[in-house]
Parts: structure tokens; sequence; C-alpha cells
């Protein structure tokens, strides 16, 4: 459950956002480039130019829409706080991503577990600029309509550990490019420079079966070679893939359960 709801959009795209949240919006974003700036990978960097996303205001979502369709073809489309897989899955389909209008809190100004507007647009729609993970996106969402509810639980691990969470080399150096990683200024820094998490390289059937936390610094990151490799997921059978992960089942998770009961 969330305690958010998205703020109204009128007819043309536009929201009304206030005074305050402009303010949230500029202190986020200052903050969040001076950690993206040497950490994100270079596709990322380059679909912020191309946004140019303003400072000293939120963005409206016709701005973002006008750079993703020249780009990719892409939209994002506002939606409730919440959405159903069903929603999430047929969005993607028809290259539309879903974007809550609400900003998070003062008091939530660090952490917050559902996507807000900020995640949303700084985190991941720099990376629709880009036609490679645009096109995984897209094939991903296709497949998500198609799929068993069982099958869907499988492929969320899948986005998970690329579009929220993935990394990526570029020549000898590791960088970001998920999502919820890049709208995070604690796990932008934990990802790359703590010892303490696992970074391994990406497999698809490794990844299909690993569990993961939402309320947590990630235990375990997966590094793809390039972003063409998220273009080459897309053209494999993935569901083959699916099916195999889901007859050998879950790899043992790297975290404590959410809650410990003793008897």
């Amino acid at each position: 459950m969330t305690q958010y709801v998205s703020n109204p959009v009128n007819d043309k795209g536009f929201v009304d956002w206030s005074s305050e949240e402009d303010l949230i919006w500029h202190d986020l974003v200052t903050r969040q480039l001076g950690y993206v700036e040497q950490r994100a990978c270079k596709e990322y960097l380059r679909g912020l130019e191309l946004l140019d996303l303003p400072l000293d205001r939120v963005p409206q979502l016709p701005e973002i829409n006008r750079v993703l369709m020249r780009e990719t073809g892409w939209q994002v489309e506002p939606v409730p706080a919440l959405i159903n897989f069903d929603r999430f899955f047929e969005l993607l389909a028809n290259k539309k991503f879903p974007v809550a209008t609400f900003l998070r809190s003062r008091e939530e100004f660090d952490y917050l577990q559902e996507p807000d507007f900020f995640h949303e647009i700084f985190g991941h729609c720099a990376m629709l600029t880009n036609p490679q993970f645009a096109e995984f996106t897209h094939t991903y969402g296709q497949l998500g309509q198609r799929a068993t509810s069982k099958e869907r639980v499988y492929l969320a691990r899948l986005y998970w550990f690329t579009v929220e969470f993935g990394l990526v080399n570029e020549g000898d150096e590791l960088k970001i490019y998920g999502g919820g990683i890049l709208s995070s200024p604690g796990e932008t820094i934990y990802a790359l420079e703590d010892p303490k998490p696992l970074r391994d390289k990406f497999d698809i059937h490794t990844v299909l079966r690993t569990p993961y936390r939402i309320d947590i610094m990630q235990p375990e990151y997966f590094v793809l070679d390039s972003i063409e490799q998220l273009y080459r997921l897309s053209q494999m059978d993935l569901m083959f893939h699916v099916r195999q992960a889901m007859k050998a089942g879950l790899l043992p998770p790297l975290f404590e359960p959410k809650e410990v009961t003793h008897a």
C-alpha cells in the first residue's frame, strides 16, 4: 500500500505542481547529479543531456514525451501511485512508460519504497532515449503481457536486475544504468564502491532464479558487457529461459527474511 496519491493531469498532460514540489525536485536533482556524473554509463548521461531536465521546477510530461518520441518512439504515461502487473506490461508493450505523478515528501527524501516522479523521470527516462535499452524494455512488456502469473514473477527478476539495478562494464570501469540505483544517492555509492555486495557477470539463468528484496541495499548486482547485451537479450527466446528457471527453482536468498518470527 502507498500513502501517496498521484496529482491530477489535465487534458494537455500538465500537472499543477506546487512551489514546495518544485523545491523538492530541485533539491533531489541537484544532489543526485553530483553522484551520477562519474558513475552512470555513457548512454544514461547522453540521455540526461537530451532530456535537458529543468532544475528550478518539476518537468512536465509533454516535455519528456517530445524527446522520447523523437529518439525511440516511447512516451511516458501518467498513472496512479501503484498499478497492477496487467497494466504495467500493457503499457510497456505499447512503448509507454508508467509514471506516477507524485513526489516524495521531505520526510522520505533519501529512501522511498514506491516509485515517485523523480525515480521514474530522473532514474529511468534517460535510458529510454537509447534504442537498444528501449527495444529490450518494449520486448519485455510484450512477453509479460502473454505470460502466466507465475512466469511474470520470474520475469520480474529480470527487470529488477537490469532496468532497476543493473550495472555495465564501460572499458575497464564499472558503471550504472539501473534507474533504481541512479535515483538513490546511497545506492549509487554502495553499488560501485562498497565491498559488501557481489557484482557478478550477467547470466540470464542465474538472474531469473535470484530472489530480491525491495527495501534493502541490494546484496548482489549483475554486470552487462555492454548495453548492446540488453538488445541481444531481447532477440533471444526469453520465455524458454523463464521456463528453465522455473524448473530449476530459486537460488538461496542472500538476505534475511523481512520479518523473523520466533516460535
